[in-house]
């Protein structure tokens, strides 16, 4: 008899790599209601849920990488301004980027439980409860976690989140420079290969758009 061969999403018994070790995977994006169920997962009543909603939010709405997230300090955001200021992107770049303000309420929220805490404003923005900095394999290992209590079966991650922010941004007719200046991206070609990666949803919804008139399918003759 021979042997039925495994799932290749199946990691291979005795500690053998999966199928798809090493291989870069495409991004999956999010939707709205996705991402809504992403942040509901998270408690809005224990401080490190609170916390957590408001990092997924600014990963999110601002488009940041992790490691520009975890860097930040609390000097660093104004939230009546709806400004984010990245001190040092890749390649050692700042920017500064926009918030709308439903979602700097969220960050709002946390920095009042920051205050309530006693935490020192010279801790990072995203901490722990103590005031030290967060891993980032932290956030890459609670970002699954939540997909699955939100019932979210694609793959979350932090850079996911940025994949669908820029994804929005060209969905709603942003200027490609500007989507340029939000993400950090170091020249525009970067950012037309990036969408043209990120967002084929939008080709697809064109092509389905278009119409013709196709012969009845009984009255085709064959060949």
């Amino acid at each position: 008899m021979t042997e039925k061969r495994k799932p290749r999403h199946l990691k291979a018994v005795g500690g053998a790599k999966p199928w798809n070790a090493g291989r870069k995977l495409p991004p999956e994006i999010l939707t709205e209601a996705e991402v809504r169920a992403l942040i509901h997962a998270s408690s809005g009543r224990a401080p490190t849920g609170i916390r957590n909603r408001a990092l997924v939010v600014i990963l999110y709405r601002a488009g940041l990488r992790l490691a520009e997230a975890l860097a930040l300090g609390v000097k660093d955001v104004d939230l009546a301004q709806g400004t984010i200021c990245v001190m040092h992107g890749k390649g050692d770049r700042q920017r500064t980027v926009g918030i709308d303000p439903a979602s700097a309420a969220l960050i709002e929220r946390w920095l009042q439980v920051r205050r309530e805490r006693g935490i020192k404003r010279s801790a990072p923005l995203f901490c722990t409860l103590a005031g030290k900095a967060i891993a980032d394999q932290y956030v890459r290992q609670a970002l699954p976690r939540l997909a699955r209590r939100a019932g979210i079966d694609k793959r979350v991650h932090p850079h996911g989140l940025r994949h669908t922010h820029a994804a929005e941004l060209a969905r709603e007719g942003v200027p490609v420079n500007m989507i340029q200046a939000q993400l950090g991206h170091s020249s525009l070609a970067t950012t037309d290969r990036y969408l043209r990666h990120i967002a084929p949803e939008e080709l697809v919804r064109v092509m389905q758009q278009r119409s013709w008139e196709a012969p009845d399918a009984e009255a085709a003759g064959g060949g």
